[in-house]
């Protein structure tokens, strides 16, 4: 039986920039960094994950799947304290597109990574 989600594919140009944008702005832990082919150039296996999270982002930049860069997906993050987590990630240069608002049954808000995906932030009331 299907017990968790492991891992989430987010389709990304630059690896590097989207590493930086998880770890350094969202707060997320890196995990793992390999190379995903010999050569020393080339796609990673790069995952981030929040702290003590279970579920893996592998931030990927899959050869002949460039067009769904920022556009593969709509991801929602929880957090326990929405206007807190905002304004800790807008401090450290998050832009949202949508602020905290009151969407029943709890809070939502909205950013996009520098790649153009789209994330949700929601606490539940």
């Amino acid at each position: 039986m299907i017990t968790q989600v492991e891992t989430i594919a987010v389709y990304v140009r630059d690896q590097d920039r989207a590493l930086s944008f998880f770890v350094e702005q969202l707060g997320f832990e890196l995990r793992k960094d390999v190379s995903m082919t010999s050569a020393t150039e080339g796609p990673r296996w790069i995952e981030v994950v929040p702290i003590e999270a279970e579920t893996v982002l592998a931030l990927a930049t899959p050869p002949g799947l460039e067009d769904r860069i920022g556009r593969s997906l709509a991801l929602g993050f929880q957090c326990d304290d929405i206007h807190a987590a905002a304004s800790a990630l807008k401090s450290r240069g998050v832009e949202f597109t949508q602020d905290p608002t009151e969407i029943p049954p709890g809070w939502w808000a909205a950013f996009d990574d520098p790649d153009g995906n789209h994330f949700g932030l929601s606490q539940s009331s």
